[in-house]
């Protein structure tokens, strides 16, 4: 505790201001242990950025831990990046401080002699990094915490080619940024080198999206019934505009949540992956008769779908079925059009369905396959030049259309939901009939997701001696199934447990492992990288000879993911 007290003394300095100091003092007489868990670490500036609670303290968001961030990059910046004049964007979400948070940001990187271009308010995380290419900017701030709770707030940095920092100017930055002591940090603004921006790249940003995410002039758009939601997030300045420009017309918003509210008020998570949060937009469609529903997160990279099953039914799509349904639409279009020619290949993740690879292989097209996040199907589009992207997603409700912007974004996937189910119904069929009818063709795949939360210094000890166990006593059977490999992301290797056979990964480390047996059954298991949870994913399959059977193999294929569970002593 002593180590902590001097490390919390330390901000009881000139270099912080008088409200820090307050704060902090409060916590030394009041809260010893609030104050542990405020320096028990630093903020890590992780290979994406930061993400975390609110407050003063070296583990918390603030101006400080935000602010040597940003000097971090600046000093990089102007050490690798030879220009006369450096340039960088920066746009923040609907989150308690962000707009305070976005113009301290942008006054040290204009005390660092660095360009700014700041938006006007809250805009979309996916306008952010379509907006570093399209102003020629060096690097991209977006201020947000994604779905995370109202107390959390974050910072993503994007680099020249509109994408997530990756190897090597992650390194690069953190190094940088660890290296800082706070008084370093040159928080004086040079006001002429902040430009404010706004409706001019909207506008170009929204006729991109209508064109990326638009595929035929043969679809009625007009007979489409839509519900969307922005979860009270950043969307609503974004998508009902593309919806009205691509030529939706019978669009209905939920009007209790259009407001921007860094609460989020009506919901206990505004995450879309959770069916509670887009309760209110199905109970409209259901009173109204809506075709489809969809529903962003606060900084509109992700999406939910909620389509009718066929009993008529709202059913919220998992992310999985979602990027399977409109990769396989994306494809279909691509093959109408005379576009494939092997030259082509489609972006997913190591947790994600490996549905997506065999629907992709039905068109003769590659599926490259990365780590979790979008940083590195991003990737994936710069290091190809010679191939064209045609899409891709993870099975945390994300998709990418194209490579206009090189992150997930919800304001395109929308339009891309929308349009296969509006060429579904003009055809007689339906969003979700088009999933049965890929089971059909190759295997029903069922994927659930379980997060354990353990908060705090012990519950990230605790997550990691859970990974550690895995490791290093490795399962031998699922639900009666032998396990034929484990795959060992953080050691770069993938290990046959039944010939002992071990072969490399060439993917960066990452703290993951999958346990996977012959037919197909995969437990994946990982720490967030942006809260203090650990997560399984389980991944399961079948063959489906007919859809009227769905709902009987869906049954089994569910039953199995809940033996797996209990066997793994998770419930």
């Amino acid at each position: 505790m002593k180590d902590i007290l001097d490390k919390a003394k330390q901000w009881l300095t000139s270099t912080f201001d008088t409200e820090t100091q307050t704060e902090i003092n409060d916590l030394i007489k009041n809260n010893p242990s609030d104050l542990a868990d405020r320096f028990y670490k630093d903020m890590e500036f992780g290979t994406g950025g930061m993400r975390g609670i609110m407050g003063a303290g070296t583990n918390r968001i603030n101006k400080y831990t935000l602010g040597r961030a940003t000097q971090g990059l600046s000093n990089y910046l102007l050490e690798n990046v030879k220009k006369e004049q450096l340039k960088v964007v920066i746009a923040f979400d609907c989150r308690h401080n962000s707009k305070k948070f976005a113009k301290i940001v942008a006054d040290i990187f204009s005390a660092n002699n660095i360009k700014v271009y700041l938006f006007e308010d809250l805009r979309a995380t996916p306008e952010l990094s379509f907006a570093v290419r399209h102003l020629g900017c060096d690097a991209g701030i977006v201020l947000t915490a994604s779905h995370n709770p109202p107390e959390y707030n974050g910072y993503k940095v994007y680099w020249a080619d509109g994408g997530q920092i990756v190897p090597p100017h992650d390194g690069g930055i953190i190094g940088n940024v660890n290296s800082l002591d706070f008084s370093e940090i040159k928080f004086e603004a040079n006001e002429d080198l902040i430009e404010i921006i706004g409706k001019d790249v909207d506008d170009v940003f929204i006729t991109e999206s209508v064109k990326n995410g638009s595929l035929s002039d043969k679809i009625d758009r007009n007979n489409l019934k839509i519900v969307f939601t922005s979860l009270h997030g950043t969307s609503i300045v974004s998508v009902p505009n593309a919806l009205a420009e691509a030529g939706y017309t019978d669009v209905h918003i939920v009007e209790e949540q259009r407001v921007p509210n860094g609460d989020f008020p009506t919901v206990k998570s505004p995450n879309p992956e959770e069916p509670e949060a887009l309760e209110m937009a199905t109970n409209l469609a259901n009173k109204i008769g809506a075709d489809i529903v969809i529903g962003t997160d606060p900084d509109c990279d992700r999406l939910g779908v909620a389509v009718r099953d066929t009993d008529g039914k709202m059913k919220l799509m998992n992310g999985n079925q979602t990027m399977v349904v409109m990769t396989d639409f994306l494809l279909k279009k691509w093959k109408e059009e005379g576009k494939l020619n092997g030259k082509q290949f489609v972006g997913s993740t190591i947790v994600s369905t490996e549905l997506v690879n065999d629907v992709a292989n039905t068109y003769n097209v590659q599926t490259k396959v990365g780590l979790t996040g979008f940083k590195w199907i991003a990737k994936m589009v710069r290091d190809f030049p010679e191939q064209e992207f045609i899409g891709g997603g993870e099975e945390s409700f994300g998709y990418m259309v194209g490579d206009f912007v090189r992150d997930k974004d919800a304001v395109t996937a929308t339009l891309l939901a929308c349009e296969v189910a509006a060429y579904a119904k003009q055809n007689g069929s339906s969003f979700y009939e088009e999933l049965l009818n890929i089971y059909v063709k190759n295997k029903f795949y069922k994927e659930h997701l379980i997060s354990i939360t353990k908060k705090g210094m012990d519950g990230a000890a605790e997550i990691q001696q859970m990974l550690s166990n895995m490791r290093n006593n490795p399962l031998t059977e699922i639900d009666g199934e032998k396990i034929e490999s484990l795959c060992d992301y953080d050691a770069s290797t993938k290990k046959n447990l039944i010939t002992g056979e071990i072969t490399n990964i060439d993917l960066p480390k990452s703290n993951v492992l999958i346990y996977q047996t012959a037919n197909g059954t995969r437990i994946a298991a990982r720490p967030s990288g942006t809260e203090p949870k650990i997560k399984f994913y389980f991944s399961v399959n079948s063959l489906l000879d007919s859809t009227k059977n769905s709902d009987a193999i869906e049954s089994n294929l569910d039953a199995k993911i809940q033996r797996i569970i209990k066997e793994l002593k998770l419930n």
